[in-house]
């Protein structure tokens, strides 16, 4: 984090602070990505969403009261009136954790079965939407070739396409929409869930295609890791028809990102050009070894 990005960051962070009627001052920066997290005495945690993300911002919170309710462990927001929104940026406020660590897929697969066992609520999740922003990050990405361009949008075509055939699966629920173990932290009395930005009504498939992943395209998970995320969770979305559809889905969701990230960072213009490579099945076999981009 630059100096002058988490100067701007905390001056729309004192502005929000303050409307809420609380205090800024000793606000620590925790993490400044596509959304902001700063920390404020008192143990309260307030994230501040990129512009255009209010009902987004709104979703998660009625998502975590409603887990609250059905006693499925996460992150509790604060008891206020939110979200809140300042000269277009919107900000939700929550408890701080405890102290913890990051979690893992075994921490993860518990929590995931207990939130898509729960029946769907009279809340307007909205469908999941695989493909939110893919298409604007392949056109902006500044140093992609028009021939590299024009595959990566045929080939969205191709998946969104498919995403309406897939075959029969699971009973559709509630799913996370970002479930990996980095979105679990672990505390003295469990594990819990964090970040619902992309909750939605959908397969559980997607859920549980983010740590088959991991697995199969990333290569940081383990086959015996996998295979014990699988036996928590109770199902193993590999042996599903329509996983294919769902990886390749990721992948090019995932390719996307980079070229985003590439954008502002140079550094990272050598992976994303690697993951244009891989899904054009340019790069072997999976799994691919993709590096981390943020």
């Amino acid at each position: 984090m630059t100096p002058s990005r988490i100067q701007e960051s905390f001056g729309v962070l004192e502005k929000i602070v303050q409307a809420a009627g609380l205090n800024p001052d000793g606000a620590e920066p925790i993490r400044l990505a596509e959304n902001d997290l700063w920390r404020l005495p008192g143990q309260v945690v307030v994230r501040v969403a990129r512009r255009g993300q209010s009902a987004a911002a709104a979703r998660e919170v009625h998502v975590t009261r409603w887990l609250a309710k059905n006693r499925v462990p996460a992150v509790r927001p604060l008891d206020m009136e939110q979200p809140l929104t300042v000269d277009g940026r919107t900000a939700t406020f929550w408890e701080e954790l405890p102290s913890h660590r990051a979690g893992d897929e075994s921490d993860l697969a518990p929590l995931l079965r207990r939130l898509h066992e729960l029946p769907i609520p009279p809340l307007a999740l909205g469908e999941i939407a695989p493909f939110v922003r893919i298409a604007d990050r392949i056109n902006s990405a500044q140093f992609v070739s028009q021939e590299d361009q024009e595959w990566l949008l045929r080939r969205l075509a191709e998946l969104q396409a498919a995403w309406t055939e897939l075959p029969p699966g699971l009973q559709r629920c509630v799913i996370h929409g970002d479930a990996w173990g980095g979105n679990t932290a672990v505390t003295s009395s469990g594990a819990f869930l964090l970040d619902f930005e992309r909750t939605a009504v959908g397969p559980p498939e997607w859920d549980l295609t983010s740590t088959a992943v991991a697995a199969d395209t990333f290569g940081k998970l383990s086959r015996p890791a996998y295979a014990k995320f699988c036996e928590a969770y109770g199902h193993d979305v590999m042996d599903w028809a329509g996983y294919p559809t769902l990886r390749d889905i990721r992948e090019l969701r995932l390719t996307s990102f980079a070229l985003q990230t590439a954008n502002d960072d140079s550094a990272m213009l050598e992976q994303a050009r690697y993951r244009i490579a891989c899904v054009r099945g340019l790069a072997g076999p999976r799994p691919w070894g993709w590096k981390a981009v943020a």
